[in-house]
């Protein structure tokens, strides 16, 4: 490595560590809020089948501000960005407080469409985890970050199994945790030291590619597809996963432990994400992790138990990591630091509308395409089957081109 790369990464690393540190601490809001939006909103929707819209709303939030956050970044630096991003997450939290309170699901849903932003803040963690980096850096920054979501995991799960039913209104306490966790979490960002990116004249020649450019690109195209695939399908099984549980005879802390292994099984490889990356080539680790995902769904079908549960939720969340960091990965590597305000925004909004997608089909699968609880969660792990089979066609398409194409 050179002597510019070692001094570019001594700097990357500083800023990885206030990342993960983010990752850690407020991440642990969306564990808390997975686990408890599609509860809260079962007993508040005037429909069963709206039960997941909590979350799907949540997820809309987030693809709808990944453009808007994405240029704020661009405009004002990273810190700027994290900072709305906490704003956000504590007023999202605030808002769905009051709508627990009075019993509002018009207002519970608005909380969530905020909660999105502060979500859709925290998806650019791991691309600010590459902004100092080198090139051979890049993969395991941004493995380091994603694995700052192990404590995260146990965290969040663990807050909700305390504030849950503290209160006399079911899961008011936890969405008061959320907003601490935010206005406590804001302060980190002081410490990040990412150059804000130099302001370009409005007469300037636009450097780099245009979005649709970068669109036509392989590499971006089959990166934006795996990572859409690899997220939207866990999201899918996960936002049902609580419904399911219950549906099944178990109880609250139950689910908040299967969801506490699954968020675990998606951070943990993050430690050695990056080096299976630089070893084996970024397409190979995609192309495992769409392979978990169809177990995941296998050992899904196979029954109801605790452990099918555990299992299923453990392997989605290894699968889910291989998927997404590959393909953040992917896409990291295929455009310069003056696109990466148009990539990375829209990659994002794919990305989470494809998730909003999917958590508003869990909802439907779960509670109105079948006769009982078991049935539905058959059909939620049954659709995953022709997303994996795109994704994994464009990664074959992908290495049969021709390499000088």
């Amino acid at each position: 490595m050179s002597t510019a790369a070692q001094i570019s990464d001594a700097r990357a690393r500083r800023n990885v560590m206030v990342l993960v540190a983010a990752q850690a601490l407020l991440g642990a809001q969306m564990p808390m809020i997975f686990t408890v939006a599609g509860l809260a909103g079962q007993s508040l929707a005037p429909n069963p089948c709206w039960a997941t819209m909590p979350v799907s709303m949540a997820v809309l939030g987030s693809m709808l501000s990944a453009t808007p956050m994405s240029a704020l970044m661009q405009r004002a630096g990273r810190r700027a960005g994290f900072t709305m991003g906490t704003v956000a997450g504590a007023t999202g939290a605030a808002i769905g407080a009051l709508g627990l309170l009075y019993g509002s699901f018009a207002l519970f849903l608005l909380g969530s469409l905020f909660t999105g932003i502060y979500m859709s803040a925290q998806g650019f963690y791991r691309f600010a985890a590459t902004d100092t980096a080198s090139d051979e850096f890049k993969p395991k920054a941004i493995s380091y970050v994603m694995a700052g979501g192990l404590l995260s995991a146990i965290i969040g799960p663990q807050l909700v199994k305390v504030t849950s039913d503290m209160m006399l209104v079911p899961f008011l306490g936890t969405y008061i945790g959320v907003i601490l966790i935010n206005l406590l979490g804001m302060t980190l960002f002081a410490l990040l030291d990412i150059p804000r990116p130099e302001r370009v004249q409005r007469d300037a020649p636009r450097e780099g590619r245009s979005r649709s450019e970068m669109l036509r690109d392989p590499v971006i195209a089959v990166a934006i597809i795996c990572a859409t695939v690899s997220y939207a399908l866990m999201n899918l099984v996960m936002t049902s996963t609580p419904l399911a549980v219950v549906g099944c005879g178990f109880d609250t802390g139950n689910a908040a432990d299967i969801v506490t292994a699954h968020v675990l099984a998606m951070y943990a490889p993050s430690f050695f994400t990056g080096h299976l990356i630089a070893r084996f080539g970024v397409e190979k680790i995609v192309a495992l992790g769409l392979l978990i995902l169809a177990g995941a769904g296998a050992v899904a079908l196979a029954g109801v138990e605790l452990e099918h549960f555990f299992i299923a939720l453990v392997l989605l969340g290894i699968g889910w990591n291989f998927g997404f960091i590959g393909g953040t990965t992917m896409l990291a590597r295929a455009h310069s630091a003056a696109e990466r305000g148009r990539i990375q925004g829209i990659n994002d909004m794919i990305v989470f509308g494809g998730v909003t997608m999917a958590s508003l089909s869990s909802g439907t699968l779960m509670n109105c395409s079948g006769s009982d609880v078991q049935t539905g969660w058959q059909l939620v792990n049954l659709s995953m089957l022709p997303f994996l089979v795109l994704a994994g066609g464009a990664l074959i398409w992908l290495a049969m081109r021709p390499r000088d194409a």
